[in-house]
Formats: C-alpha cells, sequence, structure tokens
C-alpha cells in the first residue's frame, strides 16, 4: 500500500511535478557541468600550462652560488661545472615518469663567426664582420632518447619551450644546421640557406677584441661551417645567438657529451603547505606521501635522486603562476556548484510546501485513519526522493551535454563521463530535496486532522 500511495500521488499534478523535476535538473546540470569539468580542469590546465614552458631547471651541484634575479639565472654562461649527458636518460625512471613531458639540455658559449656565403636564400648581404663574437646556444631540437627500459622517448627544445617559434624549420640533431635568432640575424644579415662558421677551442672562447688578425684569419679558415635552416624568434636571449645541436656545441666548447644546464617540462599539481617542507624533515610516512604527490617539489627531489652531482631547482614564477590561476579557476568552480544547489533547494523547497499545502485534507484524513507523523513522513518524503532520482538523471544527462561543450570551447576536449559523478549528483540530488522539503514535511508531519476534517 505504502508503494501504491508513492505511484499514485507521483503521477498525479503532473505540472507540479514536471517544474519541481526541470528546476532540480537545471541545477543538477550546472552542477554535473561543474564537476566534470573540475575534475578535468587540473590535468587540461596543467598541459595549457607548459606552453609557458619548463618549470623545472637543472644545474650542476658544484654551482653553489647561484645568482638568480627575478627566475634568471644570471651566472656566466661557461662558469661552474658540467653534467653527463648519458644520464638524462635516467629522468624517465623516476616514479612520475609519465609527467615528465619534455626535457633539453643547454650547453652556452661564446665563439667568433664568419659567413661563408656571401648572398643566401635571405637575398642580402652579410654585415657582421670576420671575428666577430656571438652567443651559440647547444641544445636538441627533436631528439629520440633511448631509455634503459629499452624505449624511446621524444623530446628537445621545440617541445620543451613549446613557445619558440622557427620561420623555416628547426635543426636535424646530426646534422651541422642551425637557426639564427631574429635579432641577430636582423642585425648581422644572416638569412636562410646562408652557411655560418663558428669557431670553437680556445679561440672561440676568447673575446674578439683579444684576438689579432692572424687569429681572426686562423679562426675563418678552420671554423666549423652549419647552415642557417629557420629564424628562431623566443622572446629571450636566443634571439641574440645562434642555436645549434647540442653535439656541435659539445665539439665547439670542446666538451664532449656534457651539457651546462637542463629545462624539464613536467605535469604537477598545486603546492600546498605540505608540499613546500623539506623531505628531510619527513617522517618516512609523510615523505611517502609527499612523493607520491605530483608536486613540482617532489618531481625535482625525484630527478635529483637519478642524476647524480646535480641541483634542481623548481622555475618558481611558472609553478606559482599556475598553482595560482589552477586555485582560482577551481574556487570558481565549487561557487557555482553551490549556487545551482542552493537555486534548486529553494525551488524545490516552494514547491514542497505548495504541495503540503494543496494536500492538507488527505494527511488529515490519513492521520485520522490511524497513520503516525512518523509514517506520514516518510510518505511524503519518498516521493520527494522518487522526484530527486528522476530529476538527478535528467540533469546529469543534460549536464554531460553543458560539459563537453564548455570542454570543447575551453580546452578543446570534452570531459570524459565518469559514474563517479553520477553517484555524486543523484546524492546531491537526494540532498538537496530533502534539505529544501524538510520544513514543509515537519509541519504536514504535526498537522492536527481534527480542524482539518472540520474545515478550519
Amino acid at each position: 500500500m505504502f508503494l501504491r500511495l508513492i505511484a499514485d500521488n507521483f503521477t498525479r499534478r503532473p505540472r507540479r511535478k514536471f517544474l519541481t523535476a526541470a528546476a532540480l535538473s537545471l541545477g543538477m546540470a550546472v552542477a554535473t557541468a561543474a564537476l566534470s569539468v573540475s575534475l578535468d580542469v587540473g590535468d587540461r590546465l596543467s598541459e595549457e600550462f607548459r606552453s609557458l614552458g619548463a618549470n623545472l631547471v637543472v644545474t650542476p651541484e658544484a654551482d653553489s652560488l647561484p645568482l638568480e634575479i627575478g627566475g634568471v639565472d644570471l651566472r656566466p654562461a661557461n662558469a661552474g661545472a658540467y653534467l653527463p649527458e648519458s644520464d638524462l636518460p635516467k629522468i624517465k625512471t623516476v616514479f612520475w615518469h609519465n609527467n615528465i613531458i619534455a626535457f633539453a639540455p643547454i650547453l652556452e658559449l661564446r665563439t667568433v663567426v664568419h659567413k661563408h656565403a656571401s648572398v643566401g636564400e635571405s637575398g642580402h648581404k652579410g654585415q657582421i664582420e670576420p671575428g666577430t663574437e656571438v652567443p651559440v646556444v647547444g641544445t636538441w631540437s627533436d631528439h629520440v632518447v633511448h631509455l634503459p627500459d629499452g624505449g624511446t622517448f621524444n623530446t628537445g627544445a621545440s617541445k620543451a619551450n613549446p613557445w619558440w617559434t622557427v620561420s623555416g624549420r628547426w635543426f636535424t640533431d646530426d646534422t651541422n644546421e642551425c637557426v639564427v635568432g631574429e635579432r641577430l640575424a636582423r642585425i648581422s644579415g644572416f638569412g636562410m640557406g646562408d652557411i655560418v662558421g663558428l669557431r670553437g677551442g680556445d679561440i672561440g672562447s676568447r673575446k674578439a677584441a683579444q684576438l689579432d688578425d692572424e687569429e681572426i684569419q686562423a679562426s675563418i679558415s678552420e671554423n666549423r661551417p652549419c647552415r642557417v635552416v629557420g629564424i628562431l624568434s623566443s622572446g629571450g636571449s636566443e634571439d641574440d645567438a645562434i642555436v645549434v645541436p647540442l653535439a656541435q656545441a659539445q665539439e665547439l666548447a670542446d666538451k664532449p657529451g656534457q651539457y651546462r644546464k637542463l629545462y624539464v617540462s613536467a605535469l604537477t599539481k598545486p603546492e600546498d603547505d605540505f608540499a613546500r617542507r623539506d623531505p628531510r624533515t619527513m617522517k618516512p610516512d609523510e615523505l611517502e606521501r609527499w612523493s607520491c604527490s605530483p608536486y613540482v617539489s617532489s618531481i625535482a627531489y625525484s630527478i635529483k635522486q637519478v642524476l647524480p652531482g646535480s641541483d634542481v631547482r623548481v622555475i618558481r614564477r611558472v609553478a606559482d603562476g599556475e598553482g595560482k590561476i589552477l586555485t582560482r579557476v577551481q574556487t570558481l568552480l565549487w561557487l557555482v556548484t553551490f549556487a545551482s544547489l542552493l537555486a534548486a533547494a529553494l525551488a524545490v523547497g516552494a514547491s514542497s510546501a505548495a504541495s503540503v499545502i494543496e494536500r492538507r485534507a488527505e494527511i488529515g484524513l490519513m492521520k485520522a485513519l490511524g497513520a503516525g507523523s512518523g509514517t506520514v513522513g516518510w510518505l511524503l518524503a519518498a516521493e520527494q526522493l522518487l522526484l530527486a532520482f528522476v530529476g538527478g538523471c535528467a540533469g546529469y544527462a543534460l549536464g554531460l551535454l553543458l560539459a563537453r561543450f564548455l570542454g570543447t570551447k575551453i580546452f578543446g576536449v570534452p570531459p570524459e563521463p565518469s559514474l563517479l559523478v553520477l553517484g555524486v549528483i543523484l546524492v546531491l540530488a537526494s540532498a538537496v530535496t530533502l534539505l529544501g522539503s524538510a520544513l514543509p514535511l515537519r509541519r504536514a508531519a504535526h498537522f492536527d486532522p481534527a480542524p482539518i476534517l472540520r474545515g478550519e
């Protein structure tokens, strides 16, 4: 009889039931979209933030006195120790190896330059004089790293610094090719197809002003040629440099198999107070929990363990900016969710109060026939829960469409449907319905049947 009463009452007054279910569905749809995007927003924003560049920098531990201003390393490019290139595959063996999406070693030096071809594809003569000193940056462009487990990993500056744009193309790592920074190209007249000669060794490391005419002529005749295949625009110091394959820079600097600095781009989660603690002061269980969280500091700690003699530092201006933006976006999504739930609760409460007033005679008759306050309350609550189930399912379906639209517009990729979100939405719909109708149901359960039956 209890189930028959619920089914009968649910089909009565369809217009009121439809309006209540519609209000609940809209609230649950907004909550579904916000929760779906919120669960996905961390990974999506972290991927988008990688366009800001690397968030970790690795340098030799022997450089014990770093000189940094605003996150920019101001130490001389050729000062300090070097790190072995052969250790780089170990980076992909750390616990969070899947979060490391790119890394690029850097070897910087200054050398004298000579342009072999008087006219290249650029169609104009170079303005740079033989023996002029220019900065040279050695790195990988699109390099295949062979991992200890037998796999391979493609990485390089084009992936670690995706905002670097090249007019033309990147050099190939195993060829005598290079790209020239746009400011240097504009000043020097270097263009696509030109052959640039670079002088290494002792002469390459000395100031051009210290070279006599014989040394300049020697540098011209013994230089290492490379063909310009692209013009680089980075917005940084690389715009004033010639960027060459790492192996060529190692040959110029006479540092075979070594690099000076390593930039690492890793997917991370925003740091909290726990993440900023010193791992040396943690208890074993705390260290395990800290290491098993993709904080930028814990990933830096893991990299330091596999690269002997290295010092891994977080580029705070990148990492902190990611954390602040992600926190604000998630806060906004939670506020939208709370507002939608509050609106749904108010709508359900208003509909429930109107329904209880309309059914005063029915409730009074049930109580006069022996129904207790608890029975009446459970009957009305069961009707509301059935309404919450219907509204929650409809809101979930509508919310998935809204989440796909938002995900596609904001991140280009829609979030995946989740049974976890469906369960949470049904629980929220039930809670919102019961909270919104709590006062009307309590009032109905305490009706005195005698005045009602007398028509008062």
